[in-house]
């Protein structure tokens, strides 16, 4: 069996007028326990989010974009090492949005300042072992539980570009 590991270290990372660029996704799947019929898009979908290291709070898959892939294949990767999941990853974008690494966001300097790119990732397959297993666990909610535990402005925003989808 291969050893799965993370990419580390930001010496390939793209980054455009002070942006880290950084490219991520939304995980889904359809609940198979809910019937197709007359259902509303909500009451089916489920949406993976993370724990993050050393805090409480739930995030979507995101990370770096490198200079040796492409948009979609860093999205695809972030999700793979992060959540442990692969999957069909959406043509377009869902949007971008500008926002301020957790490190960062008490900071009035440009430092820390990302640019991401998210993704809608329909889920086909979960990992048992993943990259960051030791440092995410992953959680399936449904779409008003995930609106409840995006703890930014831009995470809600996705979520709603993204439902616009179904």
């Amino acid at each position: 069996m291969s050893t799965l590991l993370a990419r580390t270290g930001r010496q390939r990372q793209r980054y455009v007028d002070q942006f880290r660029l950084v490219a991520g996704c939304i995980p889904y799947k359809l609940d198979k326990n809910v019937e197709d019929q007359g259902c509303i898009v909500e009451d089916r979908v489920l949406i993976l989010m993370i724990s993050t290291p050393n805090r409480n709070d739930l995030v979507f898959p995101k990370g770096g974009w490198e200079d040796d892939e492409t948009l979609e294949e860093a999205a695809c990767r972030e999700a793979m090492e992060e959540a442990g999941v692969k999957g069909i990853i959406g043509e377009n974008t869902l949007g971008v949005w500008d926002f301020r690494s957790k490190s960062s966001q008490n900071s009035c300097s440009l430092a820390g300042s990302c640019r991401g790119y998210m993704f809608a990732l329909q889920v086909t397959e979960e990992l048992d072992r993943w990259p960051g297993q030791a440092s995410y666990n992953r959680k399936w909610l449904t779409v008003n539980e995930a609106f409840e535990c995006c703890r930014y402005d831009w995470m809600r925003d996705a979520l709603k570009h993204f439902l616009l989808l179904f």
